[in-house]
């Protein structure tokens, strides 16, 4: 982290339908309140705000799963942190996840209820535009992640337990079937968010339903996945039935957390760097029903949200073993499920 950058949290709000923009203070973990943001035009809040930052950290991008089905361009002040609204372009569907491109030109989206992956062009910077193709046939496909060659994007289909591959054109923003076209995972898995080791070399897959994170290895040239391990998410005292939520890794490649939302818990794992495996070394209760959190770039603090508590919690995590300390509790708006952090400038 740059010694002059200053740190902001952006967390979308699905039922307030609001982004909160609040600044981190590195050496306490104390937040403070910078701007709380309306989505504009929405009819019908929806269930998730998905969110995603262009590459060069100078918009953000903010989807709506209610009406109308938008995305939600702001542009970022690299002074302040704060967000004016740029414009907003139309989505295909419900999307619960989106994300850029590595150009930033392209956003490529996930559509649960619809069973579809999107890509829409972006241009002007913060505009999304009318979409550029749609694939469908993939059933309950719930996030979508390009490659750090910007070479392959993988799609996580929870509706047929598939980890989907497809190569990518950068110039033209077009997707096109891997010959290694999926791999299969067992049955009941749901594969939900799945994360790339900083190494590149390895992919973590989170199982909705089984609530484990299965690790695969991830041939950079080809595409290719394997999986190696799984490793169960739960609290050793879980009861009920699983719903694992969100999945992310510090920078360093070093420990990676997975929340689930029945158990309100976070669990972690420190990755062995040879050979990408996961040691879990435990869970802690977290703010009621968890979909969504994140991990600053230092890999220092850790922030997670509520649906139901309508809080976030933040985290000091120890730099030798990952464990999480609680540090403090926030109010959020309603439903509060998406969290983006980013070091500026």
């Amino acid at each position: 982290m740059n010694a002059s950058a200053a740190t902001f949290v952006y967390v979308g709000n699905a039922e307030s339908s609001d982004v909160y923009v609040l600044q981190l203070n590195q050496r306490t973990g104390d937040l403070t309140m910078v701007q709380k943001v309306p989505i504009p035009g929405i009819v019908t809040p929806g269930t998730s705000t998905p969110m995603a930052v262009s590459p060069d950290r100078r918009f953000l991008y903010v989807g709506t799963r209610g009406e109308p089905k938008i995305a939600a361009g702001f542009a970022i002040d690299s002074t302040s942190g704060r967000l004016q609204h740029v414009a907003s372009g139309p989505l295909v569907d419900s999307l619960a996840y989106i994300a850029t491109d590595r150009t930033g030109r392209f956003l490529l989206g996930a559509s649960y209820p619809g069973n579809k992956i999107s890509v829409n062009p972006i241009g002007p910077p913060g505009t999304v535009q009318t979409g550029l193709q749609v694939l469908t046939h993939y059933p309950n496909a719930h996030s979508i992640l390009a490659d750090a060659g910007n070479h392959h994007v993988l799609v996580a289909t929870l509706g047929d337990n598939r980890l989907n591959v497809f190569n990518f054109d950068a110039a033209t923003g077009k997707l096109s079937p891997n010959e290694a076209a999926s791999v299969s995972m067992k049955e009941k898995t749901g594969p939900r968010h799945f994360a790339f080791h900083p190494n590149g070399k390895f992919v973590y897959v989170l199982g909705e339903f089984d609530g484990s994170v299965h690790v695969m290895d991830y041939d950079t040239s080809s595409g290719q996945l394997k999986e190696k391990q799984s490793v169960s998410a739960l609290p050793p005292d879980f009861q009920g039935t699983p719903s694992a939520a969100d999945l992310h890794i510090t920078t360093d490649g070093k420990f990676l957390y997975g929340s689930e939302r029945t158990s309100s818990t976070l669990a972690g794992f420190k990755v062995d760097f040879a050979n990408g495996t996961l040691l879990p070394f435990g869970s802690v209760a977290t703010e009621k029903t968890p979909r969504g959190f994140n991990i600053d770039a230092s890999g220092r603090i850790l922030l997670a949200v509520g649906q139901l508590s309508h809080q976030m919690s933040s985290y000091r995590i120890d730099a030798a073993t990952g464990q999480l300390t609680q540090l403090k509790e926030y109010p959020m708006g309603k439903n509060p499920n998406w969290i983006e952090i980013l070091d500026l400038p």
